[in-house]
């Protein structure tokens, strides 16, 4: 346009250093995404949340990667497109994903964490991290609203997640025709939010399973909202659908 006056784009800085948007540079990446995700997670505390929940077995003397930037620079990845470990190893030296973790983009020494170090994390997470961490998804939720909301309405269904290799937990699922997880997701219907996620192996799930899950999450809402009216929606494949008030 001849009239057009662009402004110039600039970012909460990181590392001590200034970011602005600019093509002149010499340090360049094709993942802008990395800088939105971080001012996202600089404002509702995701990923501190959820490495606050991990009990960290490593000794401290020999640690390069906070858990906290781990968590980042994995979460970050999977939502560029980048869903395979083994990426961590080409994207560790990008600017964009270093200034994502608050590291210095032109650094060799502030080089993100490589594929074998992901590897050993995900090995070393048990049954009560993750157990914390579902429930601080839940503490997410519950914290984004201000005050207590007149109602919500929990949508939960599970999705398919395809297995390769000799994953622990995977199963063959005669439905889908393929060795799966199965986790199962709640949402907030009307906000769309992601209330929990909750990993489980590819076999088909029990009722007494998913009523076990929605008791303790009820159990958490209800503590915290006492009086907001809570809807229930389920998938046919997991219950039926109603609407109802659930006790206290």
């Amino acid at each position: 346009m001849i009239y057009s006056s662009p402004k110039q784009l600039y970012f909460p800085p990181a590392s001590g250093q200034t970011l602005r948007a600019d093509f002149e540079g010499v340090a360049l990446s094709s993942d802008f995404g990395a800088l939105l995700l971080r001012g996202v997670d600089l404002q509702i505390g995701l990923t501190a949340r959820l490495a606050a929940a991990i009990h960290d077995k490593r000794h401290q003397s020999y640690i390069d990667h906070p858990l906290r930037d781990l968590l980042a620079q994995r979460i970050y990845q999977i939502a560029s497109g980048y869903a395979d470990g083994n990426d961590a190893n080409s994207l560790r030296r990008d600017p964009l994903f270093k200034l994502g973790v608050e590291r210095s983009p032109l650094d060799a020494e502030q080089d993100l964490a490589s594929a074998p170090t992901f590897s050993r994390l995900e090995h070393q997470i048990d049954r009560k991290d993750l157990y914390r961490l579902t429930r601080a998804l839940v503490d997410h939720f519950i914290a984004s609203y201000p005050e207590p909301p007149a109602a919500i309405v929990l949508d939960i269904d599970h999705s398919d997640d395809p297995t390769y290799g000799q994953q622990e937990f995977t199963f063959y699922n005669h439905h889908y025709q393929n060795h799966y997880y199965l986790p199962l997701f709640i949402f907030e219907g009307t906000s769309h939010a992601l209330v929990m996620a909750y990993l489980r192996p590819g076999t088909r799930p029990t009722g007494a399973e998913n009523a076990m899950i929605l008791s303790r999450l009820l159990s958490s809402l209800r503590h915290h909202w006492p009086q907001t009216h809570i809807l229930g929606f389920f998938a046919p494949r997991l219950e039926k659908v109603y609407s109802s008030d659930w006790p206290e």
